[in-house]
């Protein structure tokens, strides 16, 4: 699979931040949240990959990395300008976006083998998540349209690359048993700091916001949201066990059915969607 980078832009001034997700405004609050890691934590993801870029013979892997920086950097991009939106109406985003930065930035000082296997770890969080918003459509159903077609675009092109970085990871880092305990272990304790991170995050967010309901109606659509069949935490489970197979590989979850949804969202979001590669020239 050959990422492809689409220059999509996603005009937020006219939405409104708090309310867009039909399950209500704490699922809103959480999807907001998780933005607010994805521009310095796609860059810390393009960091990663670019140190080991010279010592990557294979052309095709070497053109797969050149085409997942592509699309990372598209994503920053979209989600800069949405956390900018989000403080526009009166979230903390910057404070966040800043604590973030500084922590990415801490990252950074680990040896390059650890970065990326961080990087792997949480591309295979973004990767499930996406896999599951891609099969519960529920998730997002009835919700504001561009936010749906924004994380939509988001989960497809996490889909259409999320093997790149593994792959880097076997070849320049290996497949044998130091390799696995390097990126099972990191695995446990990145989702132990996601998890938290998110949650002191999600609650500066709704104490800052004064107009928003929080009553018992709306913490129980949020639990069902996590919780429930479809929810955001039991549906990717399993997923995320898999993980420490010691033969796994991302496209063992073999899901490139949902990619045929993408051209739709390019043709009516992209800057040059007439321009842009069709996706049968990808695969």
């Amino acid at each position: 699979m050959m990422p492809v980078r689409r220059d999509l832009q996603f005009k937020l001034a006219e939405v409104d931040l708090k309310t867009w997700n039909a399950n209500g405004p704490l699922v809103s609050a959480y999807m907001n949240t998780l933005s607010l890691f994805f521009p310095d934590g796609e860059r810390f993801f393009i960091h990663s990959l670019r140190h080991y870029r010279d010592q990557i013979t294979d052309p095709e892997l070497k053109a797969q990395v050149t085409g997942f920086i592509g699309q990372e950097a598209m994503h920053g991009r979209e989600h800069e300008e949405y956390n900018e939106r989000l403080a526009e109406q009166g979230m903390p985003a910057e404070a966040l976006v800043q604590s973030i930065f500084k922590i990415i930035e801490a990252a950074k000082r680990l040896p390059e083998p650890a970065q990326l296997s961080i990087t792997i770890a949480l591309e295979h969080f973004t990767a499930i998540y996406g896999d599951l918003l891609l099969r519960k459509p529920e998730l997002i159903e009835g919700s504001n349209p561009t936010m749906k077609a924004m994380w939509q675009w988001h989960a497809l092109e996490e889909t259409e690359h999320k093997a790149v970085a593994f792959d880097v990871y076997s070849k320049v880092v290996g497949s044998d048993l130091r390799a696995y305990l390097l990126r099972t272990s990191t695995l446990v304790v990145i989702t132990s700091i996601f998890l938290s991170l998110i949650a002191a995050a999600m609650a500066r967010m709704l104490i800052a916001d004064k107009t928003t309901k929080k009553g018992p109606r709306e913490w129980a659509k949020f639990a069902w949201f996590m919780l429930g069949p479809s929810g955001g935490l039991r549906g990717i489970a399993l997923p995320w066990l898999d993980y420490f197979k010691p033969g796994f590989h991302p496209w063992d979850h073999d899901n490139r059915h949902f990619l045929n949804q993408i051209e739709a969202i390019n043709a009516k979001y992209g800057v040059s969607a007439k321009k842009a590669p069709k996706l049968a020239a990808a695969a």
